[in-house]
């Protein structure tokens, strides 16, 4: 396990130094979090606005299917297309920047545009698994939420690479997922599991930064001035959605690198090639 957690935060640092050299990576996910909190919001407000005019908000989803599904459907559909449009972009930023490219914002959102179709197709597929795991979810008991979350964490392995190979090759959607999962297949194996280690890495600065932001506020809390707690809970916010479009920023690099190495052998942008070797290990 300590050799994994090393690994996974020597690949941070790698990809924290693509990032070093191009800071304006992290609009990608700003922009992907402000518009997906305005698709929640179009969906949110008017449902809770009909739920509470009737019957006072007592709400059941069955008594409302399937136009409740439908809509759940529509929102996934929105949702998914708009995350996968900014990650695309991202993406293919990233992939200029490995290959010694220049590349800005304006060059990842028209490679997005260009591939407006295959990233709609790609959302319509992604909405109706989450769709229909969400049914399942909803009308299995303990164990089968288990095998749904079994099934949910196989098609988020077998699609990880979705979005740089749309944003590299421009094929269409389930040829996308095909291609994924063929990549994945063919170079993580079983150690793609352990090397997910970015993640806890993440969590850890997060736990990290909730102790010092309950400091923080506690500690301006204890001044009972409202001028210096504002400040305090500003600063706490700020702080953590800064490390979460780092986080989200970083994961967009380390898939380009890591599509980049397994489709072509080649490493760019200061990631080491011992080190992605590690990260895959072709299955003997």
């Amino acid at each position: 396990m300590a050799g994994k957690f090393a690994r996974s935060w020597a690949l941070m640092k790698a990809s924290a130094g693509v990032l070093r050299s191009d800071k304006s990576l992290l609009l990608f996910p700003l922009l992907s979090g402000l518009c997906s909190v305005v698709v929640a919001a179009s969906f949110l407000v008017p449902v809770a606005l009909a739920l509470i005019g009737h019957h006072g908000g007592d709400f059941d989803g069955r008594r409302f299917a399937p136009g409740y599904y439908l809509v759940l459907f529509a929102f996934y559909l929105v949702q998914y297309f708009v995350i996968v449009f900014f990650n695309t972009a991202l993406a293919g930023v990233a992939l200029r920047r490995l290959r010694g490219e220049p590349a800005g914002l304006a060059d990842g959102f028209a490679l997005a545009r260009s591939r407006l179709g295959s990233i709609f197709g790609y959302a319509l597929i992604a909405a109706t698994v989450g769709l229909f795991l969400r049914a399942l979810q909803e009308r299995l008991g303990l164990i089968g939420r288990f095998v749904v979350g079994l099934l949910g964490l196989a098609w988020t392995v077998a699609t990880f690479l979705v979005v740089p190979v749309l944003a590299s090759e421009g094929i269409g959607p389930v040829d996308a997922v095909k291609r994924s999962a063929g990549l994945l297949k063919q170079t993580w194996g079983e150690n793609l599991i352990g090397n997910a280690g970015l993640g806890v890495v993440f969590g850890l600065v997060f736990f990290l930064a909730a102790l010092l932001a309950a400091v923080l506020v506690f500690g301006a809390i204890a001044t009972q001035s409202i001028a210096v707690i504002a400040p305090a809970i500003v600063l706490v916010v700020i702080g953590f959605v800064l490390l979460g479009l780092v986080q989200s920023t970083l994961q967009g690099i380390y898939a380009a690198a890591l599509y980049r190495y397994a489709e072509a052998g080649e490493v760019g942008g200061g990631f080491d090639q011992v080190l992605l070797e590690s990260a895959f290990r072709p299955k003997r």
